[in-house]
């Protein structure tokens, strides 16, 4: 099947008050709709910067949709939905290809300090005689812990929106629809939840890259800071914020010995992840997503 074949219908485009333009590519998200999203976003952007376009002031992609801020003074809303249409209508699979990178990310599964946490929110969830973790690999057809934890880490995620609080990436799952995880939120949500806390909700996975409150179950905690506005470690020199729409993430289960020597490294300032660029084909993906997986992987380590 090709990604053309499969990409959402003509967009739904909405006016939020005088300055916001909602664009809806599709009611439920997919890696097709994603992509349409992020193509008009990228040639919206390059109009923007060559001067062919004045009065947009923000280009926010989202999982399926995307935001568009203007100023209504310099161009008018008819003229820019019909600039936007125009540049919806001329997509084709050659701006399905995304130069990006792909990032690994150690992950501590059942730690103490979301199992702590947890627990004391057992009276918000819908199973309080289980864990979060036990709770989604029962719900989802999977024997044990370990065996969702195999398939939670065992392919790719793709970064669909960066936001809800800063640096908080949400990730959608690069499988085949029927294999993709999914876990209800919380009936209610938490007033607490640790820093770094690998979540889950519906199906996107994220990092709360800050502690607070949240609603996605818990499933463990990563060591890598992912918003630092100090920018301390190297790879937050650029941006105080790390992850960007586009990034492929793959999570590796490590112990609580391998988690305490990383967490060491970066309270010595030379902690460092494995990023890789990569240039990602939707288009190749789609006609063999396990294969393709196995690209990028490959790509990551370096072989």
């Amino acid at each position: 099947m090709t990604a053309a074949a499969i990409l959402p219908a003509q967009a739904r485009y909405s006016f939020g008050g005088d300055e916001h333009l909602f664009v809806e590519i599709s009611e439920s998200m997919s890696l097709p709709a994603f992509f349409k999203g992020m193509a008009i976003c990228n040639e919206l952007r390059r109009r923007v910067q060559a001067g062919e376009i004045a009065g947009v002031t923000e280009i926010c992609p989202a999982n399926a949709a995307y935001l568009v801020r203007f100023d209504p003074d310099l161009i008018a809303p008819d003229a820019l939905q019909a600039v936007l249409e125009g540049i919806e209508a001329g997509i084709g699979e050659a701006d399905l290809r995304l130069s990006t990178r792909i990032v690994e990310i150690p992950v501590l599964y059942n730690d103490p300090w979301t199992h702590e946490t947890l627990m004391r929110f057992r009276e918000r969830h819908q199973d309080p005689a289980s864990t979060d973790i036990e709770y989604a690999a029962r719900i989802n057809g999977l024997d044990s812990v370990d065996a969702f934890i195999a398939a939670h880490s065992g392919a790719p995620w793709f970064v669909s929106m960066v936001g809800f609080v800063a640096g908080l990436p949400f990730l959608f799952q690069m499988v085949e629809r029927e294999r993709q995880l999914e876990v209800p939120k919380y009936l209610s949500p938490r007033t607490d939840t640790p820093r770094l806390t690998l979540g889950h909700g519906g199906c996107f996975s994220c990092i709360y890259s800050v502690r607070g409150a949240g609603g996605y179950q818990m499933f463990g905690v990563t060591p890598a800071p992912i918003f630092d506005p100090a920018q301390r470690l190297p790879y937050l020199k650029e941006l105080m914020v790390f992850f960007r729409p586009g990034d492929i993430v793959k999570w590796k289960p490590i112990d609580r010995a391998e988690y305490d020597r990383q967490v060491a490294q970066v309270e010595a300032g030379d902690y460092a992840l494995r990023i890789a660029p990569v240039s990602f084909s939707l288009q190749e993906f789609l006609a063999d997503p396990d294969g393709y997986n196995q690209q990028l992987l490959k790509v990551l380590h370096g072989d």
